[in-house]
């Protein structure tokens, strides 16, 4: 891996060792346990009062261990694979439109030097959705908070009823309405900016996408993401990956913002 994409790693995410860390941690509350004591992730599914599964808790994504794609396993830090690239696992790759395949292979000729995670800015719900960092969930009955220790940003999801805007001015994580389908909460996400990165490599996203993620509370220690992207704009057709994440438990998230004590960027070039 070249030396200007470890500075770019290293520019956002030198904190991740200390992460997610509370000292002493917290004591994880309502988990069930196995006969000999220890947790049991594989045990029925959390519910809220109404019966709807209950999405809340601290979730993180695992670092690929094999097979990975190129600049996975950095000896800086290991990261998920769909971080890297949010394909990896389709067998023929992403369905780009030809310009939109050009412009990712120029991004990564570039070394990601126009990544917005490179210069401590917002970087979309896709690659929040598989960032190394983790993740909060608060669920309401007709609300739904994520926050994320990536910047100490937030997302909110609507499950009131609204529907999404007509023509919404664009935004970094754009506008997100969601309703229950049995037990799966199924967000639909518009209204993005039109230069969109979809992983650290570059796919591409453009402003006439929509993002539907579709969150399905396996058991109690895994969430399963089933995320389809509809952009004609960028991609000859919609397309699907799965993004499964798993609890964390005696933990909290960690304040946390990229452009603190930055040193970098003054040496790209």
């Amino acid at each position: 891996m070249s030396r200007l994409l470890r500075i770019t790693i290293l520019l956002g995410w030198l904190p991740l060792a200390a992460g997610a860390q509370w000292a002493p941690p917290p004591p994880a509350a309502g988990v069930p346990k196995t006969r000999d004591g220890k947790p049991n992730l594989s045990a029925p599914t959390p519910r809220t009062p109404g019966g709807k599964p209950d999405l809340s808790g601290v979730w993180g994504n695992a670092a690929c261990k094999s097979e990975c794609p190129p600049g996975t396993n950095d000896e800086f830090l290991p990261l998920p694979a769909q971080f890297v690239d949010i394909g990896w696992g389709m067998k023929d790759g992403l369905p780009f439109q030809p310009w939109a395949a050009d412009l990712m292979k120029q991004r990564v000729t570039d070394f990601g030097r126009d990544n917005p995670d490179a210069h401590c800015k917002p970087i979309g719900i896709v690659m929040l959705d598989t960032h190394p960092y983790p993740r909060k969930i608060m669920q309401s009955p007709g609300y739904l908070a994520i926050l994320n220790e990536k910047d100490w940003t937030f997302r909110q999801v609507f499950i009131d009823g609204r529907p999404l805007p007509k023509d919404p001015v664009p935004w970094w994580y754009g506008y997100s309405a969601g309703k229950w389908i049995g037990d799966t909460l199924v967000v639909e996400t518009v209204g993005f900016h039109d230069d969109g990165w979809l992983d650290f490599r570059g796919s591409v996203l453009t402003g006439s996408a929509k993002v539907t993620e579709k969150f399905r509370r396996v058991n109690f220690g895994n969430l399963e993401i089933e995320l389809t992207v509809d952009d004609a704009k960028a991609y000859t057709r919609p397309w699907t990956v799965k993004i499964r994440q798993t609890i964390l438990l005696n933990t909290d998230m960690f304040e946390f913002f990229c452009a603190e004590n930055e040193k970098d960027v003054q040496h790209f070039k």
